[in-house]
């Protein structure tokens, strides 16, 4: 057991140092769309080096750096839209998706507050401590439904993909961003309903870093369980 544990972190330190990724696509009516069109350009856009430190205002659009903002992607609420990775999501990692909605014009806006709602995730699939396995590694999009009672106007949706193949330490895990940090689209909802969104959450504010989610050995012993970081899905 002691040689799979060193096996492992050896293995996470050498995946570490690998190329990484971004999302710089939405996805709109099944088409993928320009890099950049949609997403706000993120830092990291040419070094793909992900954000590792919660508390910074990079966690909510990763783009300190940029000051970037694109144009506005129409979509019904009801309809399904997503991010589109210009690689694969070769780590073991989970996705987040939220979405907070703008006061007026989304491209003034920079998403502070505690405004943000979860509305799709992919979490870890485990069996009582035998395997832990991650439906979104190798995944290359991210495709999600817009809530049909979300409140018609203009939002940022925020991909998160969490990695943790070197998450046993604080700090370990890495959010990608294009967002991750993570990416931010900007989106106009139209036809939407009268719902509430919530709970609602703050970037940065949601995480401390130290969630069982996020602060995490998933080699040895493997987890008997998973928690999902953020709070439940929304889905109106």
């Amino acid at each position: 057991m002691k040689s799979f544990a060193l096996f492992a972190t050896l293995l996470a330190a050498i995946s570490s140092t690998l190329a990484h990724y971004t999302f710089p696509s939405l996805i709109v009516g099944g088409t993928t769309t320009t890099a950049w069109e949609y997403v706000r350009e993120t830092n990291n856009y040419v070094s793909q080096d992900p954000v590792t430190n919660v508390n910074l205002t990079d966690i909510r659009c990763y783009t300190s750096t940029t000051n970037a903002i694109s144009s506005t992607a129409t979509v019904a609420a009801g309809a399904t839209i997503g991010f589109a990775c210009d690689n694969t999501m070769y780590h073991p990692s989970v996705v987040n998706v939220y979405m907070a909605k703008a006061p007026s014009n989304v491209s003034a806006w920079d998403g502070s507050g505690t405004v943000w709602f979860k509305v799709y995730q992919i979490t870890a699939v485990t069996n009582g401590g035998t395997s832990i396995t991650f439906p979104a590694e190798g995944q290359s999009t991210v495709n999600f439904t817009i809530p049909k009672n979300l409140p018609t106007g203009q939002y940022l949706v925020r991909v998160e993909n969490i990695a943790i193949h070197a998450a046993s330490t604080y700090g370990g895990a890495q959010f990608y961003a294009r967002p991750f940090p993570l990416a931010c689209g900007q989106v106009s909802v139209t036809g939407g309903g009268s719902g509430t969104p919530g709970p609602l959450v703050a970037f940065p504010g949601a995480y401390t870093g130290y969630e069982p989610g996020i602060l995490i050995n998933i080699y040895s012993p493997i987890p008997a369980t998973y928690t999902q970081p953020g709070p439940a899905v929304w889905t109106g």
